[in-house]
């Protein structure tokens, strides 16, 4: 009578990945000599295997895969593939503090931001949809966070004088409010009303005249203070610290302030897809990555890979910056079952 094979291969989790980050292949069969390792390719490249086991096999994805959508092959298991989506580097040489902007023609922005003081030779780099990228502002020291107003213009903070411009289209720059202590994170409301989260703890409310009040009281970050504005009307807010179960939290807009979800280990940059689902950083070592969060605050890790920032392209797929490169990945979002 014939054996029934029985090896298969069920899942890659998560199935978005960056370079050099670990994925699990779950399945059954995987290894099938305990004194032996099953081996394991990406695209055609091989993978450092973790950890195996018969139902779960951890990996290291290679670096210089050429395929963004590739084949995960495990000779124990023939002719059984499944797919990973691979974040394509589309800058490199950054200083990246924040998430990236991008504007309504899929262009993205990106910062040299470096150390407290730092004059560095460019503050923002333009990198078109083409990947074709170009000096665009200098003269800005510690260029932090950056976003779009809902009439278009780029705003950048500066974490070093507490301060945010307003960028116009060739580059040049104004400041348009200061004294915010160590400005980083921006968010605008949909009347155009900024707010910007200064490390020290306070989150300001700046309206179109350039007046900021203290909106919000929060703990002091390690870091930077990240916002984004929900489709709620609210705030979002992550401020990372030595906590390896830190919150992410939820402003309304009386500033009242209310934890959405904890457990984080140095949660990052944070952003709302076009279906109002919220996206968050852990930049912590090992389980970091891009999470999904739902309503209730349980939260599902999407991509794999050390990370500072996100940022959801309007002309499709989503870009994950990492401190010195901007990753690009082409997959159709839409919300991510657990």
């Amino acid at each position: 009578m014939t054996a029934v094979d029985h090896s298969s291969v069920s899942a890659i989790r998560p199935s978005w990945t960056l370079p050099g980050a670990r994925v699990t292949i779950e399945g059954t069969g995987l290894v099938v000599d305990p004194n032996r390792l099953p081996t394991v390719t990406i695209g055609d490249q091989p993978a450092r295997i973790v950890s195996a086991s018969p139902r779960a096999c951890t990996v290291l994805v290679p670096a210089g895969v050429d395929k963004t959508h590739a084949p995960v092959r495990v000779d124990s298991v023939p002719g059984e593939t499944a797919f990973l989506d691979i974040g394509a580097p589309v800058a490199t040489g950054l200083h990246q503090v924040d998430s990236p902007a991008i504007d309504s023609e899929g262009s993205m922005y990106v910062t040299y931001s470096g150390s407290r003081g730092e004059e560095s030779p460019v503050s923002l780099f333009r990198v078109r949809r083409d990947g074709f990228r170009e000096p665009f502002v200098t003269g800005i020291t510690n260029a932090t966070s950056t976003a779009f107003s809902p009439d278009g213009r780029l705003y950048v903070s500066s974490r070093f004088a507490g301060t945010v411009y307003r960028v116009e289209p060739d580059g040049t720059f104004e400041p348009v409010v200061s004294d915010l202590g160590v400005a980083c994170g921006l968010a605008f409301s949909p009347d155009g009303t900024m707010y910007v989260g200064d490390r020290s703890g306070t989150v300001f409310r700046v309206g179109t005249a350039g007046h900021a009040t203290a909106f919000a009281t929060l703990p002091s970050s390690m870091a930077a203070f990240h916002l984004a504005w929900g489709p709620d009307d609210a705030v979002y807010v992550t401020a990372p610290t030595l906590s390896s179960s830190d919150a992410v939290y939820r402003l309304d807009h009386t500033g009242s302030v209310d934890v959405l979800c904890s457990g984080f280990g140095r949660p990052q940059g944070l952003a709302f897809d076009a279906h109002g689902s919220l996206y968050v950083v852990e930049a912590l070592a090992g389980a970091g990555g891009l999470y999904q969060v739902d309503q209730n605050g349980t939260a599902t890790r999407v991509l794999a890979g050390r990370a500072i920032g996100v940022a959801f392209d309007p002309t499709g797929g989503l870009v994950v910056v990492s401190s010195d490169t901007a990753y690009r990945v082409d997959v159709p979002l839409t919300p991510h079952a657990p």
